[in-house]
Parts: C-alpha cells; sequence; structure tokens
C-alpha cells in the first residue's frame, strides 16, 4: 500500500509541476478596490486549493482521533468486562463450584 501512495505522490507533484511551467504568468488579483496583488497563476492555485483542503483536512483528523478514543475506550471496557472475576476466598469458590451448600456450608460430596 506504501508503493501506491508514494506513485500517487508523485504523480500529484509531476502533474502539479507541469501545470506551473506552462502557465507560469502574472495575474492580478483585487482584494480591495485600492489593493491590487499581483502574483503568479500557479502560486493563486496552490493557495486556494490549500485554502479548501487543510480546515477539511484537519477535521478528518480531529474526527478520527476522537473516534480512536472512543474505540479505545470501548474496547477496554469490553476487555475488563469479559475477564473472569476470581473468588474472594476458598470458600467462594467452593461455593461456586458447587462442592459445598451456601446454606450448610459443610462439603458434600457429589453423586
Amino acid at each position: 500500500m506504501q508503493i501506491v501512495r508514494t506513485i500517487v505522490w508523485f504523480v500529484v507533484l509531476f502533474v502539479l509541476l507541469a501545470f506551473s511551467f506552462f502557465n507560469w504568468k502574472p495575474v492580478e488579483v483585487q482584494i480591495w478596490p485600492t489593493l491590487v496583488m499581483e502574483t503568479k497563476l500557479p502560486a493563486l492555485v496552490i493557495i486556494a486549493f490549500l485554502a479548501g483542503f487543510v480546515p477539511m483536512w484537519m477535521i478528518h483528523r480531529t474526527n478520527r482521533w476522537r473516534m480512536q478514543r472512543k474505540l479505545s475506550a470501548m474496547e477496554t471496557a469490553t476487555a475488563r468486562m469479559a475477564a473472569p472475576v476470581a473468588p474472594a476466598s476458598a470458600a467462594d469458590a467452593a461455593v461456586a463450584s458447587g462442592t459445598v451448600n451456601p446454606v450448610d456450608p459443610v462439603p458434600t460430596e457429589r453423586r
């Protein structure tokens, strides 16, 4: 899976470099009527992409972290509930196994 991710990143990088090479033109961006910014087109496209991508990526990572914490807490609780509980004493163990009557604590033989 790591090799696929690496190949995809190289393809994205190549496409970005090709786009930048063929569109390296100055562009004027009018922010306010008196404020005009001149920048290159690839820089404008990359900034616009990051302005949309980074907040959504941060929300995704936050939700993933939160769900991972909830899942860990549930797994821990399930493991605690599934763990066998040891009897407190030998008398309790005898009662639990059925060899001793809880009303009459004298051991009886099983038939």
